[in-house]
């Protein structure tokens, strides 16, 4: 089917036709059945957020609104049309008049569930704000209506404000009690667990921090996430129903416990390179001696598997036929001894680009665990960092939740990576070094989608990231040989400036909506886990930027100082630092990357 355009069914004529005949009187109420009329909508003018509405993506912005100070704003993407919904409350067999305020291209507004004929109107083009109205009767036995609106596939950010619907109001009783039983579950560094007793009559639950809404929920738990390590927070719960909602529970307090993947000896600031350690191209070979003391992070590349599917990995150091210079064992191992003794991390980096992971079975995530281990002890590294790339990591159809994964090669890897850090402790590194397309993209895409059709790899990091972020010292995405991604202020960004690497981490920093599903957030890492992934020059990848973008880049992120167009949802002082592919190329470049590393961060 062509989504470029919309469909526009038989039954818009009839729609249209009805509102003409409803201008003229034919349709028209009596004073008596105005009077008893009430606006159903509850929040229709987007003042209170997003409170009331469910919607696959969008926000609410200052600018433009229609009225008051709020409209929303939400833009489709891939197969998600943005759409915001909300189910009232109708009386059976009645009549009701639906309006809205829209602005933008083929943006909708109908209702569903109206037990007659469901409706919709449109419009193909509103630069400025356009009202759109239609009508319906409900059934004789119904008693819920969802009115929604969204945009169409393709044609950019819309907005809406002000929607009502009008018509014969329904005594909707009293608001439920209070809920009893609040109670706190598991507790890690950036999350709460909490739960509660059940609320006769109650059809949503509002989750409070520290006197602030926060979420939304049907059931009787919930997991408040992206909280700071080591912090006390305060929760409470109302339950909520037609008649609104109850007053807060009794408040329970929690301290989130230290970030586990924060506990390594690294520097405030860190510097992460790559060195060529089993192969050479044309940057040289580097001796591990020969790395500056500049370099806080040496992720050896790479280790790779005996055959994709065996999860058997192996560390071929670059043979001297290959490699001119190449130390011995020996040698190479006293290098990471005294490297370490400086205060350095050494790890061993799996994958690559020429080394496609992927663990199908137990015993691949078995032989995977036992052979890195086997290379961890031989070298006496610092720990593990994940470089899978190419087809090494995607989702089967029916994997659409990135909290609960069922894809084995990513259930093996979460399971595989979590046995290595109980193995070694809370001094093991945990690195990753992921592609755009496997975390970012999944802003807009996850997986097949809700509809199939889109490339199962899309977001298929996102699950790994999350099951681990309390154990993972360091992510840092890979900002190069990257087509263009979207930030979050629903624009695309491209390689080659100080923006591409802002809003990329920004995203990282802030958590997004999963495939624009606002109910289904990706939470924000902190700070000190983050560190922005560059090439060292035009040789060692596509995206390359200058040392006056890289200092953009810091200044904005960490100062929110020299900044361009692209506005971040913060400032983080504590962003870790910088990751780049590699050393060598940067020793080929006379040290560019990590010359601007150290004058930025002394």
């Amino acid at each position: 089917m062509d989504r470029t355009r919309p469909f526009v069914p038989r039954s818009a004529v009839a729609v249209l036709t009805a509102t003409l005949l409803a201008g003229t009187g034919v349709t028209a109420l009596s004073s008596a059945a105005r009077a008893a009329d009430a606006d159903l909508v509850r929040n229709g003018g987007f003042e209170s957020g997003l409170d009331n509405w469910s919607c696959t993506a969008g926000s609410t912005v200052n600018s433009p609104v229609h009225s008051g100070s709020s409209a929303l704003q939400a833009t489709p993407a891939g197969s998600d049309n943005a759409r915001c919904a909300q189910t009232v409350t109708v009386k059976p067999d009645s009549q009701y008049t639906l309006t809205g305020h829209v602005r933008g291209s083929y943006v909708y507004l109908g209702a569903t569930g109206t037990g007659t004929t469901d409706v919709s109107t449109w419009t193909q083009s509103a630069p400025n704000w356009q009202q759109l109205t239609t009508t319906f009767r409900t059934g004789p036995s119904t008693t819920k209506v969802t009115i929604y609106t969204h945009g169409w596939y393709g044609t950019g950010a819309y907005h809406a404000d002000d929607i009502s619907l009008v018509g014969p109001s329904v005594d909707p009783g009293q608001p439920p009690a209070p809920p009893t039983g609040l109670k706190t579950g598991t507790v890690t560094s950036t999350s709460v667990a909490l739960s509660w007793s059940a609320v006769p009559g109650a059809t949503s639950y509002a989750v409070y921090r520290d006197g602030a809404k926060v979420r939304t929920v049907s059931g009787t738990s919930a997991t408040v996430t992206g909280l700071a390590p080591q912090t006390a927070y305060a929760f409470q719960v109302t339950a909520v129903n037609d008649a609104g909602e109850s007053a807060k529970s009794a408040t329970v307090t929690a301290t989130t416990t230290a970030g586990g993947g924060g506990n390594t000896d690294l520097p405030p600031h860190a510097l992460v390179g790559y060195l060529h350690a089993s192969f050479a191209n044309g940057s040289g070979y580097t001796r591990l001696a020969d790395v500056p003391d500049s370099w806080d992070v040496i992720d050896l590349a790479f280790g790779e598997p005996t055959s994709v599917t065996s999860g058997d990995i192996r560390f071929n150091r670059c043979p001297a036929t290959e490699c001119p210079g190449v130390e011995s064992d020996t040698e190479f191992k006293a290098a990471i001894r005294d490297k370490q003794a400086a205060g350095k991390k050494v790890l061993i980096s799996i994958g690559g680009q020429n080394g496609q992971v992927q663990l199908n079975t137990a015993q691949a995530r078995d032989t995977f665990v036992s052979s890195v281990s086997r290379i961890i002890d031989e070298y006496g590294l610092d720990g593990l960092d994940i470089d899978f790339e190419g087809h090494s990591l995607s989702l089967n159809a029916d994997d659409t939740d990135f909290k609960n994964p069922k894809t084995p090669v990513i259930v093996n890897l979460i399971s595989a990576l979590k046995t290595l850090k109980a193995r070694y402790g809370d001094d093991f590194v945990l690195t990753m070094a992921p592609e755009t397309f496997f975390v970012q993209l999944g802003y807009q895409y996850y997986g097949t989608g809700k509809w199939g059709g889109q490339d199962p790899r899309a977001g298929a990091y996102l699950p790994v990231i999350h099951a681990l972020r309390d154990d993972l010292t360091l992510l840092h995405v890979q900002d190069y040989n990257s087509g263009p991604i979207m930030g979050l202020d629903n624009q695309y960004h491209s390689m080659g400036g100080a923006d591409f690497h802002i809003a990329m981490t920004d995203m990282l920093l802030t958590g997004f909506p999963v495939a624009g599903d606002a109910g289904n957030v990706f939470p924000p890492l902190r700070a000190d886990q983050v560190a922005i992934g560059m090439p060292a020059s035009t040789n060692a990848g596509n995206g390359y930027v200058p040392p006056a973008e890289v200092v953009k880049s810091l200044d904005c992120l960490t100062k929110k100082a020299n900044c361009g167009s692209y506005a971040t949802h913060g400032t983080w002082p504590g962003l870790r630092g910088l990751m780049t592919w590699s050393i060598n190329w940067d020793r080929y470049s006379n040290w560019e990357f990590q010359r601007t590393f150290d004058g930025y961060f002394g």
